[in-house]
Order: C-alpha cells, then structure tokens, then sequence
C-alpha cells in the first residue's frame, strides 16, 4: 500500500504575509515644479501663479500625487504649499516627492498601520516573491513592525524560507 502524501506546508501554523497587499491599489501621479519655472530655474511669484489657475486639477481625482521639482533650483516652500492647496480636493493623497519616494511612504505608512496583535505569537513568513516591485525598506519595515510580538519571522515562501528572527524561550 503507497503511502499517502502529506502536504505540511498547508497543515502548519505559519502565517503568511504578502507584502503586495500595501502596494496602492490608486494611481500614483507627480507633479512637477521644473515647468513652471522661469528658464526652469526661477519661480516667478505672479507667473507661478496664474500657471496654477490654468491647470484642470480634476484629472487629479482620487489619485496619490507626489510633489517634487526635477530641475536644481530653489524651490521656496509657500510654492509647495499652494500647489498643495490647489490638489488637496482631488487628491487622495499628496506628498512631498518623485514617485519612489511617494511609493515608499505610501507603503511604509500602510504597513505602521496595521495591528501587530493580530501576529502576536504566530509564526511568520513574509512572501519574497511577487508581481509587484515592493522594495527592500518593506522588508526592514515589516520586520521592525512584527518583531516585538511574534514567536518568529522567515522569509520566502512557507516550503522554502529563510529564518530571520526567532523568539528565544526564557530558561532554555
């Protein structure tokens, strides 16, 4: 008689986490300072301006929006806060920077979000593999997240992972 085939894999108490899940499900837009700058150095207080009155802030809707300037110049910071003013009723969300910085706060501020209790005392792997570009700081971050409540973390998928933190038992 063969012997049955058993799948410990889905049998164990593992927890796993994909960190795609704080990927943002909203469009990411930038905007960018450097076109509304004299010669793209200067910004021109009245030209800024009126430039900001022509734009249709509407194609902004509901979307992430990043604020940075690509050109080197100096930006003073009352521009930052009227393009702020001009998005913040489209915008779901803006922020300070191009779209990886954008990115990594979005994603850095979802995973401080969660509960760590809800892994108290679990094991945990964290997916390695995706279809998305989570970047390593998500690594670092969800670590520092879940360390201080979980029996333990690995890494990779629950047949093939790394052991990243283990808690060690008191008296043995």
């Amino acid at each position: 008689m063969p012997e049955e085939i058993i799948n410990r894999v889905s049998q164990s108490a593992l927890n796993t986490l994909d960190l795609e899940q704080f990927f943002p499900k909203e469009s990411i837009r930038i905007f960018d300072m450097k076109p509304f700058l004299f010669m793209e150095l200067i910004l021109k207080e009245k030209d800024f301006r009126d430039a900001l009155t022509a734009i249709d802030w509407s194609v902004y809707r509901d979307s992430i929006v990043g604020i940075f300037c690509s050109a080197d110049a100096v930006i003073p910071v009352w521009a930052y806060m009227l393009v702020t003013s001009y998005l913040q009723p489209y915008a779901k969300e803006v922020i300070m920077g191009d779209e990886p910085a954008v990115l990594r706060q979005v994603i850095t501020g979802r995973i401080q979000s969660i509960d760590p209790e809800v892994y108290r005392d679990q094991r945990v792997v964290v997916k390695g593999c995706g279809e998305k570009p989570v970047g390593d700081f998500a690594y670092l971050e969800i670590t520092k997240r879940l360390r201080p409540v979980v029996k333990s973390i690995m890494y990779g998928e629950p047949c093939s992972t790394v052991p990243v933190y283990k808690r060690l038992v008191p008296g043995k």
